[in-house]
């Protein structure tokens, strides 16, 4: 599951700007790479848990609204191969300031759409094992 789509792209940015930066086949193809696009938004979805991961269990359950604007601007500065617009820049780094935000705290991220930490126990557990330094073994060097 990525948190955006190329649906969520077209309609975001457009299927020209797509065409316009998706189609690397010489001589052009005419439509929009969707190999080139599962990438970006994989690097996008990569990114983000990256980023999120010291905070909460990744990948989130859901897909929050932010979290999906986040990735488009991800996925789409990623997809420019020169220099992006400056819109699309200051989206990037707005995006990438937020995700950081959201890791340490300064921003929050609804805890609903979180998927819940299963441990598998009911928790502490303690083993008791063979001590292989004891008083006994070590007479003579204490």
């Amino acid at each position: 599951m990525t948190y955006a789509t190329l649906e969520n792209l077209t309609e975001r940015y457009g299927a020209d700007m797509l065409l316009g930066i998706t189609d690397r086949a010489t001589p052009p193809a005419g439509a929009i790479d969707t190999g080139v696009v599962a990438r970006a938004l994989a690097n996008a979805d990569a990114t983000i848990n990256g980023r999120l991961g010291t905070r909460f269990v990744v990948p989130l359950a859901g897909t929050p609204p932010e979290i999906r604007e986040i990735a488009e601007a991800i996925a789409i500065w990623k997809l420019h191969v020169y220099k992006p617009d400056e819109k699309i820049e200051a989206d990037y780094k707005e995006a990438m300031k937020t995700l950081e935000g959201m890791a340490a705290g300064s921003v929050v991220l609804h805890a609903t759409t979180l998927a819940p930490v299963e441990t598998g126990g009911t928790g502490a557990r303690l083993t008791d094992r063979d001590r292989p330094l004891t008083a006994e073994n070590l007479r003579g060097y204490i």
